[in-house]
């Protein structure tokens, strides 16, 4: 029984995680500009947005099929947890209360995603992944 849940846990939490990452980096190309112009107000240089959309993209659909997962979930928990400092973690802003409140629960989502993603980094992708299917095809 255990090895069934395994089976589906492990893939369908690797789906949930890697989804707000390819859908994030999908909505930075459509809204660029936008979402460029935000960086820089915010006071990250707008020429990384080509990185941050790899990042988003390369490193969620690694996560949702299970390949080099552990390095993917390392570098979303280290993308997410600097994210979150970047653009929600603003205590110095001076925020009327209810945005201040909205910034936290923001900063607290990208802290449980991290840990979420050191999961991965600890357990690995589980075994319906690329990673799994790796040595198998390797050795035939």
């Amino acid at each position: 029984m255990t090895n069934q849940i395994e089976n589906y846990a492990a893939p369908l939490g690797r789906m949930m995680l890697a989804l707000i990452f390819v859908l994030s980096g999908f909505q930075k190309i459509t809204g660029y500009e936008g979402t460029q112009g935000y960086m820089e107000m915010m006071g990250v240089p707008g020429g990384l947005l080509p990185l941050v959309i790899l990042t988003e993209l390369g490193g969620g659909l690694a996560l949702a099929l299970g390949w080099q997962t552990r390095i993917a979930a390392f570098l979303l928990a280290g993308f997410t947890l600097l994210s979150g400092l970047l653009f929600h973690f603003l205590p110095s802003l001076g925020l009327d209360g209810m945005e201040a409140q909205m910034q936290m629960i923001m900063f607290l989502k990208n802290v449980s995603i991290t840990g979420g993603l050191l999961f991965i980094v600890a357990l690995g992708a589980g075994p319906l992944s690329l990673d799994r299917r790796a040595p198998a095809a390797l050795a035939a």
